[in-house]
């Protein structure tokens, strides 16, 4: 076997187990309670050792938000691929509809944590530190368009601040009444307005 062919297969491996603590993680959080959750019994759960889920993940909130960084990895991914001559909000705001459109219905692990999140205000902080570095890194893409308009780099830090807080609002409200409208339609609207106070600045 080569040696990227083995790399390969390792990288999955992870992947897998990874995946498999979170949705451990998950599952214990729903039926008995984020607070009532162990590392140890996440790990039993995903069929691993204790010192195996800390080689993944520093505690049980960072396990719990693992599908939360993944989805909003592939974001930012997105966001970078857009034109460089796209401004910031519309390569955002073009890069949320790829995502959506990509993703379809939301998955109902995201659906199932978000309420969680709703019931449980203690997951908030620890929502709140994933999205903290999601936002440094859509920051950082954002910053690349404003070039030496933002040498400070507040417009990129704001930018990537209001446009994540907008996805995060837009899901509340659409939890509220999923069947009236498809989320995608909540968020696309909430992001119009949002832009409008971008639009004259990017």
């Amino acid at each position: 076997m080569s040696a990227p062919t083995e790399q390969g297969l390792r990288e999955r491996k992870k992947e897998a187990t990874r995946q498999a603590l979170y949705e451990a993680a998950l599952r214990l959080a729903l039926e008995l309670g984020p607070d009532r959750i162990t590392v140890d019994a996440i790990a039993d759960l995903a069929g691993v050792s204790r010192r195996t889920f800390s080689n993944y993940f520093a505690n049980k909130e960072e396990a719990l938000f693992h599908g939360d960084r993944r989805r909003m990895l592939l974001l930012s991914g997105l966001v970078r691929a857009r034109p460089a001559a796209e401004p910031p909000w519309a390569a955002l705001t073009a890069a949320a509809a790829e995502f959506y459109a990509e993703l379809g219905d939301l998955d109902p692990e995201w659906i199932a944590q978000s309420r969680l999140v709703r019931q449980h205000p203690s997951l908030a902080a620890a929502q709140v530190q994933t999205f903290t570095a999601l936002e440094r890194e859509l920051a950082g893409e954002v910053a690349v368009r404003f070039k030496d308009q933002d040498p400070s780099g507040v417009r990129a830090k704001l930018v990537a601040a209001t446009f994540l807080a907008v996805l995060r609002v837009s899901l509340n409200v659409w939890l509220e009444h999923p069947a009236e409208r498809r989320f995608w339609d909540v968020a696309r609207d909430s992001l119009a307005m949002a832009g409008e106070g971008f639009a004259a600045q990017t």
